[in-house]
């Protein structure tokens, strides 16, 4: 999972026979929103609906087909901090399972370097 200051990305395994993403999101947005004081900019159309200006209102679901797949999808949310100009490393950031990824030994500390100029997939695996 990573959190980025306007959205965020995460990878779930749903139980068997529930694909009930939308519940989950709900939930998840509600939860984080009335956790935190209130005060940035609601448009017109949000406020007539009683909802907040931090998240944004769809969501994005894919099933991970294979290991190919949910390897360069974790790599992919991993290296978003870096492909939104937020730092120059991965390991720049604080708000991600990398790090916690790094302690079990799956990814190495300085994963996917300075690819702040890379200009190409950021760090993702081919």
């Amino acid at each position: 999972m990573v959190v980025l200051p306007d959205h965020l990305h995460a990878v779930w395994t749903m139980p068997e026979d529930d694909a009930d993403f939308a519940t989950r999101w709900r939930l998840i947005k509600s939860a984080f929103s009335r956790s935190l004081t209130s005060g940035e900019r609601v448009s017109d159309s949000r406020a007539a609906k009683g909802e907040r200006g931090i998240w944004q209102r769809r969501y994005w679901e894919h099933t991970i087909r294979d290991q190919n797949d949910f390897t360069r999808h974790i790599d992919y949310i991993h290296v978003n901090p870096v492909k939104h100009g937020l730092v120059p490393r991965v390991m720049d950031w604080p708000y991600s399972s990398f790090h916690r990824m790094v302690k079990i030994g799956i990814y190495p500390e300085d994963w996917a370097g300075d690819v702040s100029n890379d200009g190409g997939d950021f760090g993702e695996r081919p």
